[in-house]
């Protein structure tokens, strides 16, 4: 028995049409058992994840067609991720997720997959921990800092659905980020790795931690990232002017942004960050607080994913 967690605003609202016209077709005339799912606020896709965790007796087979965020919210509720295969059906603004395991972007040939041609794969998770306790996993990257403050003011601006409609989002984002770009103040940095090895940073704009390559809708800050090895590939980016930094974000989209002094990559299977100020934080694009001190960990093989 497949379930699925739909997110129907997903893409500006086409997910629900998604589902209706494409997928949900798909399966009856394949005859294919499934039980859908739906998310009408917030919240609710942990929720039903939690409960399905809860009450499942063997694996869950567990597809969700929305984006990053979705998958995001779905893994907090997760009772054991090690007893879950996910399904992911791409219709997000993002998709990094996608972008990097390959999955179609097409509903129909992500399904297809899924049903027939797809194969188990492990796949590597990270959690944030707060200094209160606090736990948030992520399948893509988190950040704090500046990238967290672009998702922050992103999920809350009302032009972003009506560009996304227009297929203009991504202007949304870069409006967001040059402003967020010149007003961001000066904070300070330190990155502890595996509780050893310290790193400073005089003037941090941000500090992306990644299990994938991409973030941000085709950022690869992390061109070496692999999310079965266990290991956290990060993007530090401090100490540079902001002009510089103009045109040192670009060259991400090509993985080129390490050659400008300023940006840095880091490796570890464990880090801390300080800030002197709090900072945003995002886990997958999902911004819930500031903090001015998160730790990162990342579990191998902690969950499958069908791709």
């Amino acid at each position: 028995m497949y379930h699925f967690i739909i997110n129907p605003v997903s893409r500006s609202g086409r997910g629900i049409r998604i589902w209706r016209r494409q997928v949900e077709p798909a399966l009856l005339r394949e005859g294919v058992p499934y039980i859908a799912h739906f998310s009408e606020k917030a919240g609710d896709t942990l929720r039903i994840a939690e409960k399905l965790s809860a009450d499942a007796e063997n694996i869950l087979s567990l597809i969700i067609l929305g984006g990053d965020g979705t998958v995001n919210e779905v893994l907090q509720g997760l009772k054991n991720t090690s007893d879950t295969v996910l399904g992911y059906i791409p219709t997000g603004s993002s998709n990094d997720l996608a972008r990097d395991l390959k999955i179609p972007m097409d509903p129909c040939a992500a399904l297809e997959r899924i049903l027939h041609s797809g194969e188990a794969r492990p796949m590597d998770l990270g959690t944030v921990i707060y200094p209160d306790g606090e736990k948030r996993r992520f399948a893509v990257s988190c950040g704090i800092g500046f990238d967290a403050a672009v998702c922050q003011e992103a999920l809350h601006a009302r032009i972003k659905h009506v560009m996304n409609r227009l297929g203009l989002g991504k202007l949304t984002y870069l409006g967001i980020a040059l402003k967020q770009l010149f007003t961001a103040k000066a904070v300070s940095g330190k990155l502890t790795l595996e509780e050893k090895s310290t790193v400073h940073i005089g003037n941090m704009l941000f500090t992306a931690c990644m299990l994938h390559r991409f973030e941000g809708g085709g950022f690869m800050f992390a061109p070496d990232a692999d999310a079965g090895d266990g290991i956290l590939d990060m993007c530090a980016v401090g100490d540079l002017s902001k002009l510089l930094i103009l045109f040192a974000l670009p060259t991400a989209f090509r993985g080129k942004h390490f050659r400008f002094n300023g940006v840095d990559p880091y490796r570890a299977e464990t880090l801390t960050i300080e800030t002197s100020a709090p900072l945003w934080v995002h886990t997958d694009g999902e911004v819930t607080r500031k903090s001015s001190r998160i730790s990162i960990t990342c579990e191998r093989d902690a969950i499958k994913i069908i791709c």
